[in-house]
């Protein structure tokens, strides 16, 4: 029989993990005589039920307010398999198998007290997290049946993007607050990164000189389709250090003008996602663009240490 728990990926209890001992039947919500207590204005006072039955974990929402969604999807009542995101409140919930058998319920209740309290001491915003561990489209599938109205906001070695969210639409997006890409283009930019920090703040309005409506639904199809003709172009990976060899023996003068603005933003950045980045050309453009000049030895990649 598998031992499982319920490992907390994002928000105010991140880093904690909660076991759930076989044939248990564990109580989510804010009141504090309750198995699993998560103390938070969007928790209701009971939350959901998590049932544990041999190798079967359900999940059951008892009425909450602001409700529970598994991968993206709100829902009654579901069965949940190894790897699925539950989200409650602020928190982001993975399921995962276990080594070890589970501690008592008094303990790891506890231990999520204690998360808490070190993140609070630590002054973390209480929505953060790693996009390594989840995926940025994955996060947006999370919170755009909740409509939730915030800025995302996403970090990585060289760039920031944010994202502005109006009850779960996307209305703005900017990397490094230029005014050279458009929204649409940032967005979709930012839905190909795989490695960095992000953190959500709530807002109560969103005010912006110009706005734009943007599914989440439309926004992730049309990033996958990006994403996946920018991979057929089989570039180094993204986080891959570029530089223009010294001498260049290339000449300039073969190269076309799409390829030739694609070099000069190369000069001034020093990774491979930088030049998608600042960039206004369509990613696909670029894609080729470097293909070529990588080909003919107009730039040079070294692929990062842990690819």
């Amino acid at each position: 029989m598998k031992n499982y728990a319920m490992r907390f990926i994002s928000g105010k209890y991140q880093g904690g993990e909660f076991p759930l001992p076989a044939s248990s039947e564990i109580v989510v919500g804010r009141s504090s005589d309750l198995d699993m207590v998560l103390v938070e204005d969007m928790v209701s006072r009971r939350h959901a039920k998590i049932s544990v039955n041999g190798d079967t974990v359900t999940i059951q929402d008892l009425g909450s307010t602001n409700g529970t969604f598994v991968n993206g999807e709100r829902v009654e009542r579901m069965q949940l398999t190894d790897g699925d995101r539950v989200l409650i409140g602020t928190s982001i919930i993975k399921l995962v198998t276990t080594d070890g058998p589970p501690a008592p319920t008094a303990q790891p209740r506890k231990k999520l007290e204690e998360v808490a309290a070190g993140r609070r001491t630590n002054q973390v915003r209480s929505m953060s997290g790693a996009i390594d561990e989840v995926p940025l489209p994955d996060l947006l599938q999370l919170f755009g049946p909740s409509r939730k109205t915030a800025m995302l906001v996403i970090k990585t070695d060289t760039d920031t993007g944010k994202v502005f969210l109006e009850r779960g639409s996307i209305v703005w997006a900017a990397i490094n607050d230029s005014e050279l890409l458009t929204a649409e283009k940032a967005v979709h930019r930012i839905l190909a990164w795989r490695h960095g920090t992000f953190y959500m703040e709530p807002l109560e309005k969103v005010d912006l000189p110009v706005r734009i409506e943007l599914s989440t639904e439309a926004a992730l199809m049309e990033g996958m389709r990006i994403l996946d003709e920018v991979n057929r172009s089989a570039l180094p990976p993204m986080r891959s250090a570029v530089r223009v060899p010294k001498p260049l023996r290339a000449a300039l003068r073969e190269l076309t003008a799409e390829q030739l603005d694609v070099f000069q933003v190369a000069i001034e950045q020093v990774q491979l996602e930088a030049v998608f980045n600042n960039s206004s050309m369509d990613d696909v453009a670029i894609a080729r663009a470097l293909s070529v000049l990588l080909e003919r030895h107009y730039l040079e990649t070294t692929a990062p240490p842990d690819e």
